[in-house]
């Protein structure tokens, strides 16, 4: 049974991530000290966690490049999210001490307590324009000077990315084609982009030479398949193999990986809200001696909109009698209040129906509102609507089925306009947001998923020795890390 004063204890699962983080010392359990309030979050660091143990696994079994960088992405993702919750949950505990500590209402914030609604961001058709020197653009003289980049984006806990783009000098610029939609946001939002970059080396850069990648795999296998796998090795290097075919191992990946760094970064708000293609200011942080270094022209194009609840959900509906300027009747209709508009039916079927409805008052940050007393009968319960059309004054009258349901209409009115006076522009008209599609996981192994698959060991077509049944182990993990990454796709979008 529910207490208002009950104080619950959280409790962490015993060898959970969670707990091995608190362990670890990054954030403090008494953060968690509203469990209501909580709980979503651990939920999201605990998975967040997984999914970056996943990627450190992944990342060790990668041999190729384009893997590697792919893999190294989801990490910093993972890392990124992670922090921004354990922010969150900082936040909420200063909130809470601060609530506790104030002594009058006054002294913890306004005592309305009005809040403005939620919103949906979208950013979409983002590019970011390129300033490739003559000679290396048009008369293709140089290095070749190749990156691989992706933008980070985020709204408070909302973290997303986008599609890697290997970027050289052939392009004008480096186009994202993902669109990226925030659905819990307000209108004090502060967009964050990232641009983040990793150079690519050539492949002899990407790990050591086989002879290290064996030893590696020789030293971790046990001493009677190690002696085989250095046997081997010796032989394939002194050019006498026994009579077995030349070891073929692929290049030993770094256990570190590629190292994405950030090259630029830019923030929006509310003011940058247009229902158009828009050049906005970018922060270079980067310089030229960089390895990961592009030549940006110091902008970038994207389309940002913004899309309020309170313009396209239902803010309230139900029965009142209207009457427009000296009319004498008042003809009961089912009203329903979405965005600039009260529309008026006859019936609650046509609105579910979404007819025409019978006619239309508009409810914009022009419309004046107020308690009227004019009501034919019984206590006041009339509410008059006032609006310019065409430089004519029309005013409406509204009653309600009881004082009680007046006073009510006349709350969300005023909550109506406190959402429209924040949203500002955003509340003119109603901007079209792209839903963007599921993503799918990139191919990051081969279609085997093992490491056993892409090496040649002695004996080969005869029975597996203890060295490639201990290799053919790795099929299991590589399937577990690639159901992770999809997992990771899928929660993302």
């Amino acid at each position: 049974m529910f207490q208002r004063h009950h104080r619950s204890r959280v409790t962490v699962a015993r060898g959970s991530a969670l707990e091995m983080e608190i362990r670890r010392g990054r954030f403090r359990l008494s953060l968690l000290g509203e469990p209501e309030q909580g709980t979503d979050l651990q939920k999201k660091i605990d998975h967040e966690i997984r999914m970056r143990e996943g990627a450190c696994k992944l990342l060790v079994a990668c041999t190729q490049r384009p893997q590697a960088l792919e893999v190294t992405k989801s990490l910093l993702v993972c890392n990124s999210r992670i922090l921004a919750y354990m922010a969150e949950l900082q936040r909420m505990k200063e909130a809470q001490v601060m609530q506790h500590m104030a002594r009058r209402p006054s002294e913890v914030g306004s005592t309305d307590g009005r809040l403005p609604c939620r919103g949906r961001i979208c950013v979409s058709d983002l590019r970011i324009p390129l300033m490739w020197k003559d000679t290396e653009y048009f008369k293709n003289k140089g290095d070749l000077h190749r990156c691989a980049v992706f933008c980070l984006l985020q709204i408070g806990t909302e973290i997303y990315d986008t599609e890697m783009v290997l970027v050289d000098r052939t392009l004008a610029d480096i186009c994202f084609e993902t669109s990226v939609l925030f659905t819990e946001s307000g209108p004090g939002f502060e967009l964050k982009i990232e641009l983040y970059s990793a150079a690519l080396e050539e492949d002899s850069a990407l790990g050591a030479t086989p002879k290290k990648l064996a030893s590696r795999l020789s030293s971790s296998l046990g001493r009677s398949s190690g002696k085989q796998m250095r046997a081997a090795l010796d032989g394939s290097s002194s050019g006498n193999n026994g009579g077995y075919s030349p070891l073929l191992l692929p290049p030993a990946p770094s256990t570190a990986g590629p190292k994405y760094q950030l090259l630029a970064c830019a923030h929006l708000g509310l003011a940058h809200v247009q229902d158009a293609f828009r050049t906005h200011d970018l922060l270079i942080t980067g310089n030229e001696e960089s390895s990961f270094w592009l030549p940006l022209y110091g902008s970038l194009c994207c389309r940002l909109v913004a899309q309020p609840s309170c313009m396209v959900e239902q803010v309230m509906a139900g029965f009142l009698k209207v009457q427009q300027g000296e009319q004498l009747d008042w003809p009961r209709l089912f009203c329903v209040l979405r965005g600039t508009n009260l529309l008026c039916y006859r019936r609650p079927q046509d609105a579910e129906g979404q007819e025409e409805a019978a006619f239309t008052i508009a409810i914009n940050k022009e419309t004046r509102i107020r308690a009227s007393e004019k009501s034919p009968r019984g206590p006041v319960r009339c509410m008059s609507v006032t609006n310019h059309y065409g430089g004519e004054e029309v005013t409406h009258t509204l009653q309600a089925e009881s004082p009680v349901e007046a006073q009510r209409w006349m709350e969300v009115f005023w909550q109506h306009f406190y959402d429209m006076s924040q949203w500002k522009h955003c509340c003119d008209e109603v901007m079209t947001v792209e839903v963007p599609s599921p993503r799918r996981p990139p191919m990051l192994l081969p279609k085997q998923g093992s490491l056993y698959h892409e090496m040649a060991l002695p004996g080969a077509g005869g029975p597996p020795s203890n060295c490639e049944g201990l290799l053919l182990q790795d099929n299991a993990v590589s399937a577990e890390i690639r159901a992770l990454l999809s997992n990771y796709y899928s929660d993302s979008y």
